[in-house]
C-alpha cells in the first residue's frame, strides 16, 4: 500500500514537471481581474461619450436626422478607446505575470510562453483586421461581436499551451460574441459582460485555485 502511494506520488511529481516544460503555467488570475476592470471602465467611457440613439438602434449605423455623432468621430473614438484598454490590460497583465513568474522561481519568456503566443496571435492579428474592416464600412455593430468572437478563438487555441480552464473562458466568449450578432441593441452590453465580468470571474477563480490553494498540503497519494 505504502509503495503504492509512492507510485503514485512519483507520477504526480513526473506528470507536474511535464506540464512545467511544456506549459505556460505563470498566468496570473490577477491579470484577468484587472483586465476586466480596464475593460469595464473603458465601456463606461463609451457609453458616457455615446449616449445617443446611435448606441440604443445600435443595429444600423446610417446617417440619423439630427444626430450630433458623426460617424468618422465614433470610428475614431472606438479606436482610440480599444487601443488604451488593450494597452492597459497588456501593461497590467504582464506586471501580475511576471511577479507570479518570480515568486514560482521561473521566467516568463519561454519556449512554452513563444508558443502560447504564437498560438494566439494569429487569430487576434485576424480579428484585428477584421474589425478595421467592418469600422471602414460603417459596420461598427458588428465589430462588437467580433472581437469577443475572434477573442475567444485565441483562447481557444492558446489553451493547449496553458491551464486548461482557459478553455472555458473561451467558450465564453465566442458563445457570447454569436450571441451578440443576434442582439444587436445590446453590443455594448455584451461586449462589457465578455471583456469585464468574464474575465472578472475567471481571474478570482483562478487565482483562489492556484495562487492561494497550492500552499495548502495535498492528501497523500493524490493526482
Amino acid at each position: 500500500m505504502h509503495e503504492s502511494r509512492e507510485h503514485l506520488q512519483t507520477l504526480s511529481e513526473i506528470r507536474t514537471l511535464m506540464e512545467r516544460s511544456s506549459k505556460f503555467l505563470s498566468l496570473s488570475g490577477l491579470s484577468g481581474v484587472s483586465a476586466g476592470l480596464i475593460a469595464l471602465g473603458g465601456a463606461a467611457i463609451v457609453y458616457t461619450r455615446l449616449r445617443t440613439g446611435l448606441f440604443t438602434t445600435i443595429g444600423s449605423y446610417d446617417a440619423l436626422p439630427g444626430n450630433p455623432v458623426n460617424q468618422h468621430d465614433v470610428r475614431q473614438f472606438l479606436v482610440t478607446v480599444a487601443i488604451g484598454v488593450l494597452a492597459l490590460a497588456l501593461a497590467s497583465g504582464t506586471y501580475f505575470t511576471v511577479r507570479k513568474a518570480r515568486r514560482q522561481g521561473s521566467t516568463v519568456w519561454n519556449q512554452p510562453s513563444k508558443r502560447l503566443l504564437w498560438a494566439m496571435i494569429v487569430p487576434l492579428a485576424t480579428g484585428g483586421v477584421f474589425c478595421l474592416a467592418l469600422l471602414y464600412y460603417n459596420l461598427i455593430w458588428l465589430s462588437f461581436p467580433a472581437t469577443l468572437i475572434f477573442y475567444g478563438l485565441a483562447l481557444l487555441n492558446g489553451s493547449k499551451y496553458t491551464l486548461r480552464d482557459v478553455e472555458s473562458l473561451a467558450y465564453c466568449e465566442i458563445a457570447l460574441g454569436l450571441l451578440s450578432l443576434f442582439w444587436p441593441g445590446y453590443n455594448l452590453l455584451t461586449w462589457s459582460v465578455g471583456f469585464g465580468l468574464l474575465h472578472i470571474a475567471y481571474g478570482l477563480a483562478m487565482y483562489y485555485k492556484y495562487e492561494r490553494a497550492p500552499h495548502e498540503e495535498r492528501p497523500a497519494g493524490s493526482v
